[in-house]
């Protein structure tokens, strides 16, 4: 029986369904994110390399998760501008603007992963 609000209680049924949607967002965004699959082949390659070059723990934490917080912005994006797109294609300030601003967000986060395998690799090259 739904709450207050209209929301489901949560339980195996509704998890389930939770994962199935987001499933479908991982599907829809290899399928129409070019960007998407190309940070998903990085991901691949350099993931064992962080397993490999890391030493603790902690190290490869950060080399592979500033790498999944990469993707995890490109899936909002990809969702921001799905949303923009979906009004119509007339050019607007502010869609613009939107769009330009998750774009940036990726690439805030793409510097993130080159500041933590820096600082974790740096040390060992000097």
């Amino acid at each position: 029986m739904p709450d207050a609000f209209g929301h489901m209680p949560r339980g195996p049924k509704r998890i389930f369904k939770a994962a199935v949607w987001s499933w479908q967002g991982l599907r829809a965004a290899w399928l129409h994110e070019s960007s998407f699959r190309l940070e998903v082949y990085l991901l691949v390659v350099l993931a064992p390399l962080a397993l490999w070059l890391g030493d603790t723990p902690v190290e490869r934490a950060l080399m592979i998760g500033s790498m999944l917080l990469v993707l995890a912005m490109e899936l909002a994006n990809s969702a921001i501008e799905a949303v923009i797109e979906r009004y119509g294609p007339e050019i607007h300030e502010l869609a613009g603007r939107a769009k330009d601003m998750g774009s940036a967000a990726v690439f805030v986060l793409m510097m993130n992963v080159l500041l933590c395998w820096g600082l974790v690799l740096a040390p060992r090259l000097f």
